[in-house]
C-alpha cells in the first residue's frame, strides 16, 4: 500500500503543473456560494425625467455598475446605496449626493395599504421635493421582496465592520460578509421629442338648433404621476374624475334619447392628456376650439366642470378663480350643488374655495384655471381643499385608496346638481331624478377603476396608440356623437415639455466578496499549495516513519 502511494506522490513531487490542477479545484468544490443565489434579477422603477418650460426635473442618469453599501457606511463615493423607505429623508437623501453617490435603490413596502404613517410623509416628501429638482444621481424604486430583503440586510452586515471597535474585527466582519455588485446596463434614458399628448371629446346635443343652444362643458384629465412613472396608478386622481366623467355620459346620453328628457343644452364630455404639466393638452384644445372656424364649441358656454380627485373622504370642494354671479348659470349650478347635498347627503361637507389665478407661477394650480384665463366660467371639483397636496402626485395614490361607495355618492351628487340646472329643476325639494332604472352603476364603477389602474398611467407612458386611449375612445362612442381624438406635440424650436423613456429597468444583484476576502483566499491557498508541496517533496520520511509505525506496532503484537 505505501508502495502505491508512493507512486502517486512521486508523480505530483516531479510534476508540479499536475499538482496545481488536480488540488486547486478541490478549493472551488469547497466554496461556500451557491451558484443560484449568486445573481438576482427584480425590477426597478426609475425616478420621473422631464423637462417643462425649459427647466430640468428629475433623475438624469439611469446607468448603474457599482458595488451596494448601506446608507450608514462611511465609504459611499461610487456606491449603489440601499435604502429602506423608513431610513430616508429629504435631508438624508440631500446628505447621499453630497457624498457623490453613485446611484440610490429606494425599498418600498411590498403592500401600500400597510405602509405606517410615518413611512407615507416620508414617501409625500421625497416626492413634493424631489421632482422639483434635477439631480444627475439615477434614483431608483424597488418593492422590497424576499430577495431584496436578504440583499439588504448582507449589506447591511457589511457596512457593520465599518463600525467595529478593532481593525482585526473590522478587517474579519469584512472578510466574512456578502457584498453586492448592482448592475442596470442598457442605453440612457433618451428624450421624446415626438411625443403626442392626446385629447378625446365627444358631445350630446340639445333639443333645437345646436349651433344656437348654450354648452356645459365637462373635463377630466386622464393621466397620472409620482416620483416614479412606472409606480404612478393614479386611482384617484384622476382615476375618480375620468370614471365620472364616463357615468355621466352614459346617464345623461340615456335621458337624451328621449324626447321628453332632451335637455335644451349641449353637453361636451373631453378627456384630456398632459394634466399633470400644467394641462397642457387643455390649453391646446382651447386654442384649436377658439381658432376653429366651424361649429365652435366656445361661442356660448354656460360653465365648464372640471373633475379632479374626488374619489374618497366626505367632502367636496368648488374651486372658482371669481366667484360666480348668483343669477348666473354657474350660480345656479353652485346652488343645486348646496342644496342637493345639504338634502340628501348631509354628511358630505360642500363648500366653495376662491383662489385667484396667479400668472407668476409655472404651472397652474387647477385645470379650469385654463379656461377662466380665457374668460370663460369654470370651476373644478375635488375634495381637496388645496393644490398644494402631495396626494395629486404620489404612488401611493393606488386602487385601494378609492372607495367606491363614496364615489358612486359624488357621482349622483353632481348628476343631481347638473340635471336641476339643464332640465330647471331648481327648489324641486326632495325630487330625485337619478333613480330606478337611471341610477348610477357601481358594478361599471368598480371595472373601470380596476382597468384604470392596471397599469401606471403617467403621461410618457401613454402614447397615441396606448390601449387606455382606445378603450376610452370606444366607450364615449357608445354613449355620445361625435367622438374625436385629437393630439398635439411640443413645438421643437422652443418645447414646453419634453419627456424621456426608460420607467421600468431590470437590476442585476450580483453576488461578490470585497477585496479583503480575495486577500485572504489568496493567503489560504497559498499556505495550502505550500503544505502540499512539503508533503509530497517530503513523502519519503513520512512513508518511512509510518514503515516504523507498523513495524513497532507488530512486534508489540507478537509479544
Amino acid at each position: 500500500m505505501f508502495d502505491e502511494a508512493g507512486e502517486v506522490f512521486e508523480m505530483f513531487r516531479n510534476n508540479f503543473p499536475m499538482t496545481f490542477i488536480c488540488f486547486v479545484p478541490l478549493l472551488i468544490l469547497m466554496s461556500p456560494v451557491i451558484p443560484a443565489r449568486a445573481a438576482h434579477e427584480f425590477a426597478v422603477y426609475r425616478m420621473h425625467q422631464y423637462d417643462l418650460h425649459g427647466t430640468a426635473y428629475g433623475c438624469r442618469s439611469s446607468f448603474v455598475n457599482m458595488e451596494a453599501r448601506s446608507v450608514d457606511a462611511k465609504m459611499l463615493t461610487r456606491r449603489c446605496i440601499i435604502v429602506r423607505l423608513r431610513e430616508l429623508t429629504v435631508v438624508s437623501y440631500r446628505k447621499l449626493v453630497s457624498q457623490n453617490v453613485g446611484a440610490v435603490l429606494v425599498l418600498l413596502p411590498d403592500n401600500f395599504t400597510n405602509i405606517t404613517v410615518e413611512e407615507k410623509e416620508r414617501l409625500y416628501g421625497l416626492e413634493r421635493d424631489l421632482l422639483l429638482e434635477e439631480t444627475n444621481v439615477p434614483v431608483f424604486f424597488a418593492y422590497e421582496s424576499e430577495a431584496l430583503s436578504n440583499i439588504y440586510i448582507d449589506v447591511k452586515h457589511l457596512s457593520t465592520g465599518d463600525q467595529a471597535p478593532s481593525a482585526l474585527e473590522a478587517l474579519l466582519s469584512a472578510a466574512s460578509a456578502n457584498g453586492f455588485q448592482m448592475v442596470v446596463s442598457g442605453a440612457q434614458a433618451k428624450a421624446l421629442p415626438d411625443f403626442q399628448i392626446t385629447n378625446i371629446q365627444g358631445r350630446l346635443a340639445g333639443y333645437g338648433i345646436e349651433e344656437q343652444l348654450p354648452s356645459v362643458i365637462i373635463v377630466a384629465h386622464y393621466d397620472s404621476m409620482g416620483i416614479a412613472p412606472g409606480l404612478s396608478e393614479g386611482a384617484d386622481s384622476n382615476g375618480s374624475g375620468v370614471v365620472t366623467l364616463l357615468e355621466l355620459a352614459r346617464l345623461f346620453s340615456k335621458l337624451y334619447t328621449n324626447s321628453r328628457t332632451h335637455a335644451k343644452y349641449n353637453l361636451v364630455f373631453l378627456l384630456t392628456g398632459g394634466g399633470k404639466f400644467n394641462y397642457q393638452g387643455t390649453k391646446r384644445w382651447i386654442e384649436d376650439s377658439l381658432e376653429s372656424t366651424d361649429n365652435n364649441q366656445l361661442t356660448d358656454v354656460a360653465y365648464v366642470l372640471c373633475l379632479d380627485t374626488i374619489g374618497t373622504g366626505n367632502t367636496l370642494n368648488l374651486h372658482v378663480s371669481k366667484p360666480p354671479r348668483e343669477d348666473s348659470a354657474g350660480g345656479i349650478f353652485l346652488k343645486n350643488l348646496e342644496e342637493i347635498t345639504k338634502k340628501f347627503f348631509p354628511d358630505v361637507q360642500f363648500k366653495m374655495i376662491h383662489k385667484k389665478i396667479n400668472l407668476a407661477e409655472d404651472t397652474l394650480a387647477w385645470e379650469h384655471e385654463r379656461f377662466s384665463i380665457k374668460r370663460l366660467p369654470a370651476f373644478s371639483l375635488s375634495r381637496l381643499d388645496t393644490h398644494k397636496t402631495t396626494e395629486r402626485a404620489t404612488v401611493l395614490d393606488v386602487r385601494s385608496r378609492v372607495d367606491t361607495s363614496v364615489l358612486s355618492r359624488n357621482i349622483q351628487i353632481i348628476a343631481e346638481a347638473l340635471a336641476r340646472h339643464i332640465y330647471n329643476l331648481t327648489n324641486q325639494g326632495q325630487f330625485r331624478l337619478f333613480t330606478d332604472g337611471l341610477e348610477v352603476q357601481d358594478d361599471l364603477i368598480t371595472a373601470w377603476l380596476d382597468c384604470l389602474t392596471s397599469q401606471p398611467r403617467a403621461t410618457p407612458l401613454i402614447p397615441k396608440d396606448h390601449s387606455i386611449i382606445t378603450n376610452l375612445e370606444e366607450t364615449l362612442s357608445r354613449y355620445l356623437k361625435d367622438v374625436r381624438v385629437s393630439g398635439m406635440k411640443a413645438d421643437k424650436r422652443d418645447p414646453e415639455f419634453l419627456f424621456y423613456d426608460g420607467a421600468v429597468y431590470s437590476m442585476n444583484a450580483y453576488n461578490v466578496k470585497p477585496a479583503i476576502f480575495d486577500l485572504f483566499l489568496a493567503v489560504g491557498i497559498g499556505a495550502y499549495l505550500a503544505v502540499v508541496y512539503l508533503i509530497v517533496q517530503n513523502f519519503h520520511l513520512l512513508k518511512g516513519f509510518l514503515q516504523m509505525s507498523v513495524q513497532m506496532s507488530e512486534k508489540l503484537k507478537s509479544h
